[in-house]
């Protein structure tokens, strides 16, 4: 039997922690006994929902900047309602099914869950965004959408992995999955997945499973949505439902005969470590006034982080506390000494062969 969506804003309740509140309702909001950290928190999901619930047919939502500065992009909530649903179809989501908000609320992520918990007339319960979502929740709930780090941070306590092992259906976005995480991952019960997508297509478009009988290296877009190949092998993603126009990405991709696709690596220069995606060109500026031989900021797979900032660096032994210039989200966690930084024939650096080069120190170094 296929569940029944509330796809009229006009009739959408939303339920949060058991207690329904209409749109009239939603200042009532509230959660007994919370930390201050958690009613700001409160006060967020409320002032999304007073701008989900006013007369205008769109809302503004904000770019990471993964595809370069960050930008505002103005949305239909029709769109939104109609990416709800697909993702709701496709993972079965039904009236009283429990979801999970652990994101931050200003970006499409966090909004998103709250528009699924609308169209599918789910339980909506908050925890405080935070490496550690799972530590204060009473039970597992049906649904979550979580970052790699959180899902990294809640294998290693015993009783968060409990509540982990608990969800029946979770997506995890966000940022790169490291190998070692995913098959940790893989033996965990309920249907996981990883997720495809970005602001302008309204959260993800496709989903690739990461455990059970059906894993697979594969993304599978929703219904609704086509992909292909644009003239230089990124992928071109076609979605009217949720997108106006068809949007060309970043991503070099392969596509296969059943439609899936995989993602062989991104054309701009961004490392995502822990959720945070730090331009590659920014760090090398700031470090510019520490450094007078060549050096190169690159990346390595990093079980905890997704991706972790490498420095190669030539010349003289370098004291890290020089580092310290950097913002600490920015800080290399491995530092690498070569002889020379690759470099492309027209002099400038070879960011494939630079990852390479990563891999084999590191090598070294174990």
């Amino acid at each position: 039997m296929n569940p029944s969506y509330q796809l009229e804003r006009s009739q959408q309740r939303i339920t949060v922690e058991g207690v329904t509140y209409t749109a009239a309702e939603i200042d009532h909001i509230s959660l007994p006994e919370s930390t201050p950290e958690m009613a700001h928190f409160v006060e967020e999901l409320k002032c999304f929902l007073q701008e989900w619930f006013d007369p205008s047919p769109t809302l503004t939502v904000h770019t990471s900047g993964s595809t370069g500065v960050p930008k505002a992009l103005c949305v239909r909530k029709a769109q939104m309602i109609a990416s709800a649903q697909m993702t709701c179809r496709y993972l079965g989501l039904q009236a009283g099914d429990s979801a999970l908000l652990c994101m931050p609320l200003r970006y499409i992520a966090g909004k998103m869950v709250v528009v699924r918990t609308l169209v599918a007339q789910l339980d909506l319960r908050l925890a405080v965004p935070s490496g550690h979502p799972l530590a204060h929740i009473e039970s597992s709930p049906t649904f979550a959408a979580m970052i790699p780090l959180q899902i990294y941070n809640s294998l290693q306590r015993k009783e968060e992995q409990i509540k982990l092992m608990g969800i029946k259906q979770l997506l995890i976005g966000g940022g790169a999955i490291d190998s070692a995480l995913e098959q940790a991952i893989r033996t965990l019960p309920g249907a996981i997945y990883s997720t495809y997508g970005m602001t302008e297509t309204l959260s993800h478009i496709a989903l690739r499973r990461l455990n059970g009988q059906q894993a697979s290296p594969r993304y599978t877009p929703l219904e609704g949505v086509h992909v292909s190949l644009s003239e230089t092998g990124t992928l071109r993603i076609e979605a009217p439902l949720v997108c106006d126009q068809p949007l060309v990405t970043n991503d070099m991709a392969r596509l296969y005969p059943d439609r899936s696709f995989t993602i062989l690596g991104r054309k701009d220069n961004i490392i995502n470590t822990g959720g945070i995606k730090v331009q590659i060109e920014e760090v090398e500026q700031a470090l510019k006034s520490i450094f007078s031989q060549p050096f190169a900021i690159t990346s390595l797979p990093d079980p905890k982080f997704g991706e972790r900032i490498v420095l190669l660096y030539t010349g003289d032994a370098l004291e890290p506390e020089r580092l310290e210039i950097l913002p600490k989200y920015q800080r290399p966690r491995s530092i690498f000494y070569t002889q020379k930084i690759p470099l492309t024939e027209t002099g400038k650096i070879n960011r494939l062969a630079c990852r390479s080069l990563a891999a084999e120190l590191q090598k070294k170094d174990k």
